[in-house]
């Protein structure tokens, strides 16, 4: 299998990009689920950007470097700000079918945010959007989309035969090794140039919003490969999801939106009393790491299971016609928020770290490119500004295109066709079907636990240092494991999961501060000299 543009991922970044480049030459699309399978599917809130006459970029700037508390890189901040608007207007002539009112694009606010701005299509954006790019790819003659292939590692030197690897830098990104879900077999896919768009790392973590798929893969495979990794230890935690007896055995929990309490909705201690002014002044409209931490005192002070989200304060008829899909839910799951209080907790939601880019998108191997919640573009910083990362994956994802179209006719791209002799095929030989598929789901169980108990939204060194000695144990029976066993889709996420819960503990280690979404009880207050980033790369990949 060759191609001349590999994307890993079928979210925001990947299917905007895909559409792009499909303009160049052949692309391949890989996604190891569904294509609508992707945590773009599951956005409910929308997308940050300037379109109203009383916003400005240098408001939605501002609110966003106050948000990133000192860690965003400014130049990649104006670049998502000042290209907002032409991202929604390419949405807007590709069909997409955002929230209008009274002839205009309704915007709506979110914590952090000084003014309305984020555009929505009531509150499943994500959905609208990705079924938007899904209906334009499947109508490109030049991708190709393969459902069900699942990415296992990036195809760098050390897999090309020794004879022809002297050709090749060491540094550089061929393609990758996939298995094709449905046959079992294990493919080599070859491309002039490979883009991983392949989402977060929420199932690291017992609740999460994120869909099962969310197993850190692509930044996983980039670490062990030798890219750059940054800033892993801001994990954010969305403070409002639907609390259930049942949902640490569920695969991800429902998310409540932001927008939610930007139109009004209150939080209460399980007795009724507001709490929010007593964190921060501005209540429930404070950033994300604010509110979580909130709430997560309220119920380690209580040892109650979760608060409420008073929505009763919104008029009922706003509720169904701004939130019709929560109100739906909700009812389904027998409330009535017109009337009653939604019991949330705060679940894992977002990663702003991941592997490091450029402001073109480039990673640190030649001909490897990344977008997307995969990467640390610089944008977020130690907090990510609500609804800021749709548009994060869309401007990326040009940024990517632009790049890739001003060098693709002067500079000769690696000839797919030509390599694709010279790379291994994939051997696994002497390994064996598993017969104890109960070791994956109790390590992975395991380890949902230990991040969740110990790499939560409040931290302690003592607790991180106790999980890394459990990680580093869990890390190397799992390596055992996969190298005897022939592979499958459990197997290749719990690799991801234990690689990715490592590097989330491992940089947290690193930074001896509180800062954003990484709080410490040891080191309580933020320090200027770790205004920089957390860099952790791979030796010898």
């Amino acid at each position: 299998m060759t191609t001349d543009f590999l994307i890993i991922g079928s979210g925001i970044a990947g299917l905007t990009l895909g559409l792009k480049l499909s303009k160049l030459g052949k692309v391949t699309i890989i996604t190891k689920k569904r294509k609508a399978d992707s945590n773009t599917n599951w956005a409910q809130g929308g997308i940050a950007s300037v379109i109203s006459e009383d916003d400005s970029f240098d408001l939605h700037i501002r609110d966003t470097l106050e948000c990133g508390v000192g860690l965003c890189n400014k130049e990649a901040v104006r670049k998502i700000v000042t290209e907002g608007p032409a991202m929604i207007n390419e949405l807007l002539s590709l069909g997409a079918n955002f929230s209008h009112k009274d002839g205009k694009i309704e915007l709506g606010k979110e914590g952090g945010h000084s003014v309305s701005r984020i555009v929505h299509a009531d509150d499943l954006t994500g959905r609208e959007i990705e079924n938007t790019l899904l209906e334009a790819v499947n109508n490109s003659p030049n991708i190709e989309l393969l459902e069900y292939f699942f990415a296992i590692d990036l195809l760098i030197s050390k897999n090309i035969k020794s004879k022809s690897r002297k050709k090749f830098s060491s540094d550089e990104c061929f393609g990758v090794y996939a298995l094709d879900v449905t046959s079992g077999n294990v493919e080599k896919i070859i491309a002039s140039y490979t883009i991983l768009a392949s989402g977060g790392v929420g199932q690291v973590y017992m609740h999460t919003t994120n869909p099962g798929i969310a197993t850190g893969d692509g930044i996983a495979m980039g670490y062990r490969a030798g890219c750059e990794i940054a800033n892993m230890e801001f994990i954010q935690f969305h403070p409002t999801s639907f609390y259930e007896p049942d949902s640490e055995d569920k695969e991800s929990v429902y998310l409540i939106t932001e927008a939610a309490r930007g139109a009004g909705a209150i939080l209460k201690t399980a007795e009724g009393k507001e709490f929010m002014k007593d964190y921060d002044p501005r209540g429930e409209l404070a950033p994300r790491d604010i509110v979580a931490r909130a709430i997560d005192d309220q119920l380690k002070k209580s040892g109650n299971k979760f608060v409420y989200l008073d929505m009763s304060t919104i008029d009922d008829e706003k509720i169904k016609s701004e939130f019709p899909n929560i109100y739906k839910t909700c009812l389904q799951k027998g409330l009535d928020v017109t009337r009653e209080p939604i019991p949330v907790v705060p679940a894992a939601h977002y990663v702003c770290g991941g592997i490091k880019t450029d402001l073109k998108g480039r990673t640190n191997l030649k001909n490897l490119f990344a977008c997307g919640e995969v990467t640390m573009t610089g944008v977020h910083g130690a907090n990510r500004l609500a609804s800021n990362s749709l548009l994060e994956g869309m401007v990326f994802a040009n940024a990517i295109y632009k790049f890739i179209y001003s060098v693709y006719t002067e500079r000769k791209p690696v000839n797919a066709s030509k390599l694709y002799d010279a790379v291994y095929n994939w051997d696994d030989s002497g390994t064996e079907n598993a017969e104890e598929w109960i070791l994956i789901s109790h390590d992975k169980r395991e380890i949902k636990e230990l991040m969740s108990d110990y790499v939560g939204i409040v931290r302690s060194t003592y607790r991180l240092e106790r999980a890394m000695r459990r990680i580093k144990m869990l890390k190397a029976e799992i390596n055992e494991f996969y190298y005897r066993t022939k592979v499958s889709v459990e197997l290749l996420e719990l690799r991801n999961i234990v690689t990715t819960a490592y590097l989330i503990i491992k940089s947290s280690l690193k930074r001896k501060e509180s800062r954003g979404l990484h709080y410490v009880t040891d080191f309580p207050v933020p320090k200027d000299e770790f205004l920089t980033d957390t860099i952790l790369k791979k030796k010898n990949p």
